[in-house]
């Protein structure tokens, strides 16, 4: 095995690798102030951002599902990795090499962690088949290619390659480069043969890699290029551990900045269609993997468009029948989006790779642009169902697709779209329409539903502040309550410690973990104490608050305080002084409280001495308390 990893090296890929930069890779970030970001958090679905990461301090966290950590936690839980599989995934970016307690500088193979393995395959195949694609056999591959419009640029700019016609060439090189046959089962590369032999699940094909949002290879899609060829048309990986293709869109590592800079993304049908939308400029667009367009693909853009009300999501498809089947049911799915769907048909049942083989690279940008909105076209697919020419088939027509305007989000669009289903329909009292449509939503409202079968309104625009954070997991004790003033002062003076400890040292480690009420506030204020106090804030402070604290739901805590805004347009020492003040002024209270209550239980009957120590500590606090009120910090 290779050992454990030293923590010096740990320490370093933490450092080298900005948090921002390695999130930006899965969701689009957007300015939260306070220096934080914000976006859709990855981990549960949400209409208003409330994931937010502090680059600052290396830290995200999710005031929706409490998910939080440190760089190597999001890798872990975005992945599925293990801790050595992320630092080893984040080492590579970095260029760190890293070393191992037990084994010297080197890894070894039998110490890598299995994705990171079968990662490094298809890394390795990928390139395998790039360069096969010059080669004599794959001249038919290449006027493959040069048919549809595509030369050796964009074979380049995609990956495109060629798997060689034999039963075990990538299986020999990857064998070559350490492989075992275990893995290029597990990986999908290969598969078992009648002579019980590992061999290539990919012969004479072209072969496109297919990459998650990172940009790493996890699967690839093979295209048939011979007669004799007796498999289906395209062939892709199998599921495996780092492929599922449902949660994979091709070209989405290609298009991911544009989508998020745009606020769009374009749903194409194949692999040659994302390529010739790319060439002809429309550099937003995507295609799912041999798969129906679904929920986890919704996922994936919804993160990158931050569902703003700006965004869209156009679908291109032929307009045969199948063609109409699969808008439609991509019209089921537009609840899921706050962005505007749009459909493009494209003329004449071709594709956007044939049409711009045919009217160049403007038809397919002006396919784009001539989008039809989803609704509208289901409107006009449940009208025309319906016989019109008669007053029940209008009102069963009506029925029907009153719900489908009422759910649509924009109020002035769904307003507009209630005239033209009037026109649709042949009903000239326009109002009428109009009304039945308010009605529609009305209804949906006072059942607590959405309009239109379960249709969302409007999300709430990124710039609206989220909402109120819910109570972190307790250690014992009562519940967070962030109405009280006690727990808010001490909410506020634990964030203080954690992000800006230099403005309430050396007095906050002074203080008791008893001087705060809230028990996992208290949790908090010991695992600080524990890693050395506020006062030696150095840059790996955080981290060793979170080494500290003892168990999951306190370190998630540490990470919620330490990126969580403080409600201060001036965070100052006067600011933090105020907070200091507060809580150890109610510390003294409570305290006084106690001691009244003991004089009062001790009655005037007790010994002399034992009234003079309660009364004098009494009179001790009681000046104390004063001296806070009246001086503030400087009485500290």
């Amino acid at each position: 095995m290779a050992g454990r990893i030293n923590d010096d090296d740990v320490k370093a890929v933490r450092d080298a690798v900005p948090i921002d930069a390695v999130v930006s890779e899965y969701l689009q970030l957007r300015n939260a102030g306070g220096g934080n970001l914000k976006g859709l958090c990855p981990f549960h679905d949400e209409k208003s951002p409330s994931f937010q990461v502090s680059p600052s301090k290396g830290l995200y966290h999710c005031f929706g599902c409490q998910a939080g950590g440190d760089t190597l936690d999001f890798i872990m839980k975005i992945d599925h990795l293990s801790f050595s599989e992320a630092v080893e995934r984040l080492a590579g970016q970095a260029g760190i090499t890293l070393r191992y307690e037990e084994g010297g500088y080197t890894a070894g193979t039998s110490g890598r962690g299995e994705r990171i393995r079968l990662v490094e395959a298809h890394k390795a195949a990928a390139q395998f088949y790039v360069d096969q694609l010059g080669g004599a056999e794959a001249e038919i591959a290449r006027r493959f290619l040069a048919e549809r419009g595509f030369d050796q640029a964009a074979a380049s700019h995609f990956g495109v390659g060629y798997s060689p016609a034999g039963w075990d060439h990538l299986t020999r090189f990857l064998r070559g480069r350490g492989f075992s046959d275990k893995e290029l089962i597990l990986s999908g590369l290969a598969q078992d043969s009648r002579s019980g032999k590992p061999i290539d699940r990919f012969r004479g094909r072209l072969m496109w890699p297919i990459r998650d949002i990172s940009g790493e290879v996890v699967g690839f899609g093979a295209r048939k290029l011979r007669e004799d060829d007796n498999g289906p048309k395209y062939l892709n990986t199998p599921e495996t551990p780092i492929y599922k293709k449902s949660q994979v869109l091709y070209g989405i590592d290609l298009a991911k900045k544009e989508i998020a800079r745009t606020s769009r993304a374009v749903v194409v049908e194949g692999y040659t269609d994302v390529m010739a939308c790319h060439l002809a400029g429309v550099t937003t667009a995507i295609a799912t993997c041999g798969t129906a367009f679904g929920g986890e693909h919704i996922k994936i853009l919804r993160r990158l468009l931050m569902d703003n009300a700006t965004a869209e999501v156009i679908f291109t498809f032929d307009g045969d029948a199948a063609g109409q089947k699969a808008a439609l049911r991509a019209f089921e799915d537009d609840q899921k989006f706050a962005a505007e769907t749009s459909i493009a048909i494209t003329p004449g049942g071709m594709d956007p790779c044939d049409l711009r083989l045919a009217q160049g690279d403007a038809a397919v940008s002006g396919l784009v642009e001539s989008r039809t909105p989803l609704f509208e076209f289901a409107l006009r697919h449940i009208v025309s169902r319906h016989n019109l020419e008669n007053p029940a088939g209008r009102a069963a027509a009506l029925d029907e697709a009153a719900p489908v305007v009422a759910g649509i989000k924009n109020i002035a669009i769904q307003h507009e779209s209630a005239v033209q289903l009037a026109g649709m329909l042949g009903i000239r009292d326009e109002q009428f329409v109009v009304k039945r449509v308010a009605q529609q939503a009305r209804w949906a409202r006072e059942r607590g539903q959405q309009p239109g079968q379960g249709r969302q309104q409007p999300a709430r625009r990124y710039e609206e502040a989220p909402a109120a954070a819910p109570a972190p997991a307790q250690t014992g004790g009562p519940a967070l309550n962030l109405r009280s003033p006690a727990h808010r002062t001490e909410r506020e003076l634990l964030k203080l410690a954690l992000q800006r400890p230099a403005l309430v040292s050396p007095a906050f480690d002074a203080y008791g973990a008893d001087e705060f009420t809230a028990p996992p506030y208290a949790a908090v204020r010991q695992a600080i104490q524990d890693a050395g106090g506020a006062a030696q804030g150095t840059e790996d402070y955080l981290a060793r608050v979170r080494e500290a604290a003892p168990n999951d739901t306190v370190r998630a805590l540490v990470t919620e305080l330490a990126v969580e805004a403080i409600h201060a347009k001036t965070v100052d020492e006067v600011y933090a002084g105020v907070q200091l003040v507060q809580v150890r002024l109610r510390a003294v209270d409570r305290r006084v409280h106690e001691i009244q209550g003991q004089l009062a239980r001790l009655g005037p009957q007790a010994p002399p001495e034992q009234l003079a120590a309660v009364q004098q500590e009494l009179w001790v606090l009681q000046q104390y308390g004063q001296r806070l009120r009246n001086r503030g910090a400087e009485g500290l």
